[in-house]
């Protein structure tokens, strides 16, 4: 193979594998996605082929090293605070951006076998063990509840013992009292998604909340 069949070569590959890991990010709708990672990938292994002829006989990574450092910042890009109870997000996302730039190298640096047997197994990590994770989630869900309710004595301790009998652990985080009377409990629940499902069912029915946040 000819010299600029290699290089050639390896951009296609570079394009095949940040593909790949991009499409499953498109798939979920997420920040980078498709077009983004392939860019990455390709990249990378522009900027390792061209550390490998500028610093020959000298530093031949010099170029190369400062991917690492650099792909930080366009994974820092994507992490961001949601307004749902402080989550952060887009952590995964970040990871992926940080190993396709990562499979890039290894395409440009000539370790394609590498990078494919990588790739690969990504793909098993990120669609293998969503489904585990969303078992995880069925059976073990952290859900904030506000209730807001007319005050009387014991009223926050009667829905804490629903939680109980519904085979969910607890911990309040708040309670406020307003100026009408209206009593605001906060509580983070830990259980079971049927569990917090058939909670959830009988809160709503209840006749003395005026506001139920789950």
């Amino acid at each position: 193979m000819s010299f600029l069949s290699q290089i050639v070569w390896k951009l296609i590959l570079a394009i095949i594998v940040g593909g790949a890991i991009g499409a499953e990010r498109e798939y979920r709708s997420k920040s980078a996605g498709f077009r983004t990672l392939m860019l990455i990938c390709v990249g990378a292994t522009i900027f390792t082929i061209l550390s490998q002829f500028i610093g020959v006989g000298s530093n031949p990574d010099r170029i190369a090293s400062n991917i690492v450092t650099g792909i930080g910042f366009v994974g820092a890009g994507v992490i961001f605070k949601g307004d749902l109870h402080n989550k952060v997000n887009g952590i995964t996302t970040a990871a992926m951006i940080w190993l396709t730039a990562a499979l890039g190298m290894a395409i440009g640096a000539g370790y394609e076998l590498i990078a494919v047997i990588a790739c690969v197994l990504i793909l098993v990590v990120l669609i293998i063990f969503s489904l585990l994770e969303g078992w995880i989630d069925r059976i073990n869900q952290i859900r904030n509840y506000t209730i807001v309710c007319n005050f009387a004595d014991e009223t926050l301790h009667r829905y804490e013992e629903l939680f109980r009998s519904h085979h969910l652990k607890f911990r309040r985080s708040r309670q406020t009292k307003s100026a009408s009377n209206d009593i605001t409990g906060e509580w983070i629940v830990q259980g079971s998604e049927k569990n917090h499902r058939h909670c959830i069912h009988m809160i709503l029915r209840d006749p003395t909340v005026k506001a139920f946040e789950f």
